[in-house]
C-alpha cells in the first residue's frame, strides 16, 4: 500500500550483532541519508557493510529492493492470512485485517518507517518502485474478494472496488501518521479508516440496499389508525399487483 515499506530490522537485528542483511540495510540507508539514493552504488554499500558484492545480491536483487526489504514477506503473509480463512469470515472485515498486517510492519519501527517514507518521498524511482508494490497488494486483497463474491451478480466489480477502497483508507491513515514523524497512535488511526470502509461495504450494508444480488422490494404503507385491516390487505395486494 502506498508507504507500505517494511521494517528491515525486525527478528533478524534482535541479536547483539546484526546479520548480514540488517548490515547492508543499516550501511545503505546511511549512504543514501548521506549522499542521496541515487549517489550511492552497491560496491558503496558493501564497502560499508564490510561484505561482498556477492553477499548483497543474495539478499536483494536490486538497490531499490534495499529499501522496500520486507515487502515480499509481507505479502507472503497476507496471502497466507487470507487462504487460511474458514470462508465463513465477513470477506471485508477480513480484507481490512490483512491490511493491518502492513501496518504493524511499519509499527514495528516508527523511526526506521519515517525515515524511508521521507527518502521514497524524495526519489521519484523510488516512488514508482512503490506503485508497483502497493498494486500486487490490492491485488491480492482482490482475487480473494472475487473468490468470495463469486457468486454475485457484480462481484467483480465489487471486489476490486473494495480493494481499492481499502488500499485508500489504509494510505489515508499510514500516510498522516508518517508525516507526524511516528508520533501518535497508528493503531487507533487504521481502526477509524478501515471502520469506515466496513460501514461502508460491509455486509451490514445490505440493509442500506448496497448489495449487488437480487433483493426483494420493501413496500411501505400508510394508512390511518382506524382503517380495517382487510382494507389495509387489499391496499397492499393492489400495490404488489397481486389478485
Amino acid at each position: 500500500m502506498s508507504e507500505v515499506q517494511g521494517n528491515g530490522l525486525g527478528a533478524e537485528g534482535s541479536s547483539a550483532k546484526p546479520s548480514m542483511r540488517d548490515a547492508l540495510i543499516s550501511a545503505a540507508f546511511e549512504l543514501f541519508l548521506a549522499r542521496g539514493f541515487e549517489q550511492t552504488t552497491i560496491d558503496d554499500i558493501v564497502q560499508l557493510a564490510g561484505v561482498g558484492r556477492r553477499s548483497f545480491f543474495r539478499y536483494f536483487p536490486s538497490k531499490e529492493q534495499v529499501v522496500f526489504p520486507d515487502h515480499e514477506r509481507c505479502l507472503a503473509e497476507m496471502t497466507a492470512f487470507l487462504q487460511q480463512g474458514s470462508g465463513e469470515e465477513e470477506p471485508v472485515a477480513r480484507v481490512c485485517e490483512a491490511a493491518r498486517l502492513v501496518m504493524r510492519m511499519y509499527a514495528a519501527d516508527p523511526s526506521f518507517s519515517v525515515q524511508r517514507y521521507q527518502l521514497t518521498r524524495s526519489v521519484p524511482g523510488l516512488r514508482h518502485h512503490e506503485l508497483s508494490v502497493v498494486w500486487r497488494y490490492e491485488r491480492t486483497l482482490a482475487d480473494y474478494l472475487r473468490q468470495r463474491f463469486a457468486d454475485w451478480s457484480d462481484g467483480s466489480l465489487r471486489a476490486d472496488v473494495i480493494a481499492a477502497a481499502v488500499v485508500a483508507a489504509h494510505n489515508n491513515a499510514l500516510r498522516t501518521w508518517l508525516r507526524s514523524g511516528g508520533q501518535g497512535d497508528v493503531v487507533a488511526r487504521m481502526d477509524h479508516a478501515l471502520e469506515f470502509v466496513q460501514s461502508s461495504w460491509g455486509m451490514g450494508a445490505e440493509a442500506s440496499g448496497v448489495d449487488g444480488r437480487e433483493s426483494e422490494d420493501v413496500v411501505v404503507l400508510i394508512a390511518k389508525r382506524r382503517t380495517p385491516m382487510w382494507r389495509v390487505v387489499r391496499n397492499i395486494e393492489a400495490t404488489l399487483g397481486e389478485d
